[in-house]
């Protein structure tokens, strides 16, 4: 149950599919985002400098989260192995987010579709960090395609690759980690040397999943029937044009299967930046474009899982030490 696990991971996302995020539903994401809004608060008020708060701030946060995990699981399992087996897919399908970023980004489609760009900017808005109140509908159709071939690689590939690896401790363990990026690893005033240490921590521990998750696209692309040879030829021209290592190989990856071109200008608190293009303007961003993207990205998850199964069946009771 602490060790990865195939059944788990199976049953993981078996109920991701099913359920996605319920509101009615605690979330441990909820949880670690709160922790981090106080211990941010607070370590602002200690002596240390903001660089050395944000590493004790990543400590902590690791620290609460693999510690509660392992516990919560532990102690249910000492009562009842049943009870500890569903605790450990519990947490596992808190960690894979499939289900609700397709739902999610639908939300916004569903709306332009009905011609009310408005609400369309409103709910784009939930699954974005840029400004959206002025995007037009083609800028709208980027920023979804762009979220949800991102999200594969942060929000299913990458939780995927470390439940496989350490199981649900682990996979937890990540999840705060990236809860940490999205909280405080801006490049802003407030959190360039508070959320450095986190973001740093996130771009290592999404490295392999990445690149992983561009591979994974690419062996989709025949299957949701979209270019295989346009995501290899992108991937490899286009992966490093994205100033995070790592967005760019998903993206890029998206960008030649579906023959369209991302990056280009977005605006973040007020401020116009230029991402630099990804794949080549071949077709329309519109909703064919979105939903080839939601293929891809289901199909990802599907050949993820397998990998993970069939991994996890080979080297059971393998787990990374203190995970």
């Amino acid at each position: 149950m602490i060790h990865p696990d195939p059944l788990i991971i199976f049953a993981a996302l078996l109920l991701d599919f099913a359920l996605g995020d319920p509101r009615s539903l605690p979330h441990p994401v909820v949880a670690i985002g709160r922790l981090v809004l106080y211990l941010d608060k607070n370590l602002r008020r200690s002596w240390l400098n903001e660089r050395v708060a944000g590493v004790l701030l990543l400590i902590l946060v690791l620290f609460v989260t693999i510690g509660i995990t392992w516990f919560f699981i532990y102690f249910l399992a000492i009562f009842s192995i049943y009870a500890g087996c569903i605790a450990a897919v519990f947490v596992s399908y808190t960690c894979l987010a499939a289900r609700s970023l397709h739902k999610e980004s639908a939300l916004v489609v569903s709306t332009l579709r009905s011609g009310d760009i408005e609400q369309a900017r409103i709910y784009l808005s939930y699954i974005v960090g840029r400004d959206t109140q002025k995007l037009t509908e083609t800028e709208i159709w980027r920023a979804v395609v762009e979220t949800v071939a991102e999200n594969t690689s942060d929000g299913i590939i990458a939780p995927l690759f470390w439940l496989s690896i350490g199981g649900p401790v682990s996979g937890m363990a990540f999840k705060a980690v990236s809860t940490l990026d999205s909280m405080v690893g801006y490049k802003n005033d407030r959190y360039i040397n508070m959320g450095w240490a986190s973001a740093r921590m996130d771009d290592l521990l999404n490295f392999i999943p990445a690149r992983l998750t561009a591979l994974l696209l690419i062996l989709a692309s025949p299957l949701a029937g979209v270019s295989t040879s346009g995501a290899f030829r992108i991937t490899l021209r286009d992966r490093f044009n994205h100033s995070s290592p790592n967005s760019g190989h998903p993206e890029a990856a998206a960008a030649g299967a579906l023959g369209v071109r991302l990056g280009g200008d977005t605006t973040y608190g007020g401020t116009i930046s230029f991402k630099k293009y990804l794949g080549d303007d071949l077709r329309p961003l519109d909703e064919s474009a979105y939903q080839s993207m939601i293929k891809l990205m289901y199909i990802s998850t599907i050949l993820m899982t397998l990998i993970c199964v069939f991994a996890t069946f080979v080297l059971r009771g393998f787990c990374v030490p203190f995970l």
